[in-house]
């Protein structure tokens, strides 16, 4: 109903509706399905509070119509009191998946996960809601929610592409939404963040005097408060305009963001975002945002050469959705590992883990390195998920080291990052914001594997292998 009417039965388009207003009528019902509509309000939307004395024995024959055509596939249309619902059932209806599609993605700390849940939520509409049965009167009755709702999804969008740098995306999505909708001032704002990141700050500052003309002109109001400040740094050209802002605790590889080493294992680090793990997660606490850091990351950790992650890049580029395949995939093993670690008893995560690090052995070569020892090293045959093939025969080894068992988790409800202490002394990772927590957090000391713990353990402030956490300003 995104669009155009049209129900489809496995792959196949199906007719369900010879009449504009039998077609209307299902569209009511559906916008509903599950709740009961009732023939007055049927009547009202059906002839815009103008019926015919015929107009509920009409709808009684469009019912029985739209009942004979749907029980084929399944979708039941039943009588409920004065009124009609459609039952819910095996069917999807795109206006309710949108809706579930949004919600998601709100609930979603992951930039990236976020923005792929957003993108197919607003891929469903293809055109205004109900584009072929609706006229604009009874479109504004029936999908107003929809309608903000789908703007105020590609507001948000907009906004988490901004913080991942991707400017130009941003630029291609919002430029027909914009034009359509000038007094939607994030919408704006947001393109033209987009227009000045990308060299073009001639047209940003137009945007802005066009919209602000459109706003005054019609409505008798000036710009907002965040709006006007945004053009006003761009006026004085403030350099933090330039680029997103950076995340916490990260350190700047290349032109990727990769979090602070502190754990001195490859595996770890692997499971260590930024920070927020084990809690609230922070903006900017999600590392894998995209292919590119991930294959920057292998390279940071000497798990991939240079000349293998520009490969990687390169072919991440030629190949999107392959990238996104291996992204995810590296995401789901990143979950099972810190299950396994954090867990020794949970055989679930060892599983899943095993499954990947068996797969990874499998594609891997014995080198001689430049130091003149022999080593394991993933086959250039792995493609895309090289970085994975690396991480897990990391994650293999570690699994099968005593030193497993002197992994910790970081007790701060704000970090939970995992690190190795061979003493058996400490307490905190070295995120330096921890420390901040220690005298009121928790005092038991969390530990990973059975009485593994340390009561009383004292503030160690040790440092990581990069040396202690501090976050960007």
């Amino acid at each position: 109903m995104l669009g155009p009417f049209a129900a489809h039965h496995e792959g196949r388009r199906v007719s369900v509706g010879s009449r504009r207003q039998e077609r209307c009528l299902l569209s009511v019902l559906l916008l509903d399905a599950g709740r009961a509509v009732t023939t007055e309000h049927l009547i009202d939307l059906l002839w815009n509070g103008d019926p015919p004395a015929s107009a509920r024995a009409t709808v009684h024959t469009y019912i029985g119509r739209l009942r004979g055509a749907l029980s084929p596939y399944g979708v039941l249309v039943e009588t409920r009191h004065d009124g009609y619902a459609v039952v819910p059932g095996p069917h999807t209806i795109d206006a309710q998946e949108f809706s579930r599609l949004v919600r998601q993605a709100a609930d979603t700390h992951d930039p990236a996960e976020r923005i792929r849940l957003q993108d197919r939520a607003l891929g469903l509409w293809r055109g205004p809601l109900l584009a072929d049965v609706a006229d604009d009167r009874l479109r504004g009755r029936l999908g107003g929610t929809l309608d903000e709702l789908r703007l105020s999804a590609a507001e948000q969008r907009a906004e988490t592409q901004l913080t991942m740098g991707l400017h130009d995306r941003v630029v291609a999505d919002l430029t027909p939404l914009v034009a359509e909708h000038p007094g939607r001032e994030r919408l704006v704002a947001a393109q033209m963040t987009a227009l000045y990141r990308g060299g073009r700050q001639a047209e940003a500052l137009e945007l802005y005097r066009a919209t602000r003309t459109a706003l005054v002109t019609e409505f008798g109001i000036e710009p907002g408060a965040p709006l006007r400040t945004l053009h006003e740094r761009m006026l004085r050209a403030d350099h933090r305009l330039d680029r997103p802002p950076g995340p916490v605790y990260a350190v700047r590889v290349g032109d990727e963001w990769l979090p602070w080493s502190t754990s001195g294992h490859p595996a770890l680090e692997f499971c260590n975002t930024y920070a927020g793990w084990g809690g609230i997660r922070l903006p900017g606490s999600e590392w894998l945002r995209g292919y590119a850091t991930l294959a920057v990351w292998a390279g940071h950790m000497d798990l991939a050469d240079d000349r293998m992650v520009g490969r990687l890049r390169e072919q991440a580029r030629r190949q999107p959705d392959e990238a996104a395949a291996a992204l995810a995939e590296a995401r789901e093993f990143r979950a099972n590992l810190y299950a396994c670690l954090t867990d020794p008893a949970d055989a679930r995560a060892f599983t899943a883990v095993a499954g990947v690090v068996e797969d990874a052995a499998k594609l891997s070569v014995f080198t001689r390195g430049e130091d003149g020892l022999g080593r394991w090293q993933p086959s250039p045959a792995a493609g895309l998920r090289l970085p994975l093939c690396a991480v897990a025969r990391s994650a293999g080894e570690l699994l099968a080291d005593p030193r497993r068992f002197t992994i910790r988790s970081c007790p701060s409800e704000a970090c939970g990052w995992l690190f190795l202490d061979a003493s058996g002394r400490r307490r905190w990772c070295s995120l330096a914001t921890c420390g901040a927590e220690r005298g009121a957090g928790r005092r038991d000391g969390r530990a990973t594997s059975p009485g593994r713990s340390v009561p009383g353990g004292r503030r160690d402030g040790a440092r990581g292998a990069s040396g202690t956490c501090v976050p960007l300003p």
